[in-house]
């Protein structure tokens, strides 16, 4: 699934932290969940619900296809009080309160921020998103019903949930989706002014930005999803053949890989200098962003700034712009019927529509040395194409 440098970093945190952190995490949350786990049978659906939470503990861009189930609660909720459990390193985006959510420091090895969670409730209703493992940390929160996509595996992870809702029969992005564990009208269509811009610091090297620019952001999550290092070198000369500056940007862990691939002073390195907050504010000034299928792929659609997606492993379908996002400026660049992107798994259940891959690596079956074959088929004249495209509209 997508995410961004920085989720990277706290991934790579949590493999090394101490399980013991982790532990006592998970022991305060069985321990305030399992004696309302015996009162599962008295509990009876909301009609108004007035207090809600949505429980999960995702990468930055699967926390943003959130967007669309927050948009809905607020429509037919107006007067709720909307709590989003986030990843710390999230909640600075959430600062202005969009669509009137509050946004609370969740991290299961942080035993404070899993405290402040439980503290915080009790709920009327508990929406778990992703991994059904969070619907304990709804139940123990005092949610007193709770609804989450069916089938998850294992079984346990679902014993709190009181509403299972199958995923559909039809094909459809996982954002509406998400949208669509709450009955009633789809949101309206995003606009980028549903989201107040979150505070930031400054840009570094503002006075290097001062050019109309274009953002190149290489890195993704996973090797599979790199694209080759010279192809993105070639589309920073075409940006500057056409007027433009190319702009790197990049997680803390990309700071070498994109000194690798290019490094001419004239063009400003970002990476590793930015926090959420300053890389919105990047984004926003530019005139185009190229990335892979990555968390910040999803930021420049709240934004609004036209982005152009490269989709290998992932799908562009499932993670692309879906009914809430159709009038975003959001172009995927992909090739639609990849042989090996043959997993039709979500998190974790089984949907026969899927189409997606997450092979490492390692495991990848079409590995070509340094780079996933589903990435290597995107062309340079497929990735210019669609960001003149988008640069002839904006200019």
């Amino acid at each position: 699934m997508p995410d961004n440098g920085a989720q990277q970093d706290d991934r790579r945190a949590e493999l090394a932290d101490d399980p013991m952190s982790r532990l006592a995490g998970r022991i305060r949350i069985f321990a305030r969940a399992l004696p309302r786990l015996l009162a599962k049978p008295l509990r009876r659906k909301p009609l108004h619900p007035q207090r809600i939470l949505i429980a999960h503990h995702l990468l930055l861009g699967d926390t943003l296809l959130l967007t669309p189930l927050l948009a809905k609660l607020r429509a037919q909720y107006p007067q709720a009080d909307i709590v989003l459990a986030c990843p710390k390193a999230i909640v600075p985006l959430y600062a202005g309160r969009p669509f009137g959510v509050n946004a609370l420091a969740f991290d299961p090895r942080d035993l404070a921020t899993v405290r402040n969670v439980l503290r915080s409730g009790p709920y009327d209703l508990g929406i778990v998103a992703g991994d059904n493992r969070h619907s304990w940390l709804a139940l123990a929160a005092g949610c007193r019903w709770i609804i989450a996509h069916a089938h998850d595996v294992r079984a346990w992870k679902n014993w709190p949930v009181d509403e299972g809702v199958p995923y559909p029969a039809a094909p459809a992005a996982w954002a509406d989706l998400a949208a669509d564990l709450v009955p009633g009208a789809s949101p309206r269509a995003y606009h980028p002014d549903d989201w107040p811009a979150p505070a930031h610091g400054g840009l570094p090297d503002a006075h290097l930005l001062t050019q109309p620019y274009v953002v190149l952001h290489p890195g993704a999550s996973t090797a599979v999803k790199r694209w080759p290092d010279a192809r993105w070198l070639e589309v920073a000369r075409f940006v500057e053949a056409r007027g433009y500056v190319p702009v790197w940007s990049g997680g803390p862990g990309e700071v070498d890989l994109i000194r690798t691939i290019d490094p001419d002073p004239r063009h400003p390195n970002l990476a590793g200098r930015l926090g959420l907050g300053e890389l919105w504010h990047l984004f926003a000034g530019a005139k185009a962003v190229v990335c892979p299928d990555t968390g910040v792929a999803h930021l420049g659609r709240l934004i609004g700034v036209p982005t152009i997606a490269l989709f290998g492993p992932g799908n562009a379908s499932i993670h692309g712009a879906g009914r809430y996002w159709r009038n975003a400026p959001f172009v995927a660049v992909t090739i639609a019927d990849m042989p090996c992107r043959d997993q039709p798994y979500i998190f974790r259940r089984r949907v026969e529509w899927v189409r997606r891959c997450d092979r490492d690596s390692t495991t990848c079956v079409a590995w070509r040395g340094d780079h996933a074959d589903c990435m290597g088929q995107l062309s340079v004249a497929a990735v210019c194409d669609a960001l003149h495209n988008v640069l002839v509209k904006v200019q």
